[in-house]
């Protein structure tokens, strides 16, 4: 009995550990909005799905300096944020294979 208890409770200690470690890279919430000098920093960004331990659906943005941002992937501004990366992206794209040199 002794044996069976200290087994249940070094399982909970497992699970609560795994559980706490795959929310590290996951978005709990959005932000609202940001400002326009913000959007200038932002160089990439990552779609976050509903699976394993992330909750919401969210888009993560990559600013400059490596600062993180989540925002829903349903707001006009988010998309038309998201396609301004992709052209900041192609335009570096077409310039470095215009100059011969590969990023």
């Amino acid at each position: 009995m002794r044996f069976s208890v200290q087994f249940f409770l070094l399982l909970t200690c497992l699970y609560v550990t795994l559980a706490q470690g795959s929310y590290e890279d996951c978005c709990l919430k959005y932000i609202r909005g940001v400002k326009k000098v913000a959007k200038r920093m932002v160089t990439s960004y990552r779609r976050q799905e509903t699976d394993g331990g992330c909750n919401i659906p969210a888009i993560v943005f990559t600013m400059k300096r490596g600062r993180l941002f989540c925002a829903d992937p349903r707001e006009k501004w988010v998309n038309e944020l998201m396609l301004k990366v992709e052209s900041k992206k192609s335009k570096k794209v077409r310039i470095s294979t215009s100059t011969g040199s590969i990023d």
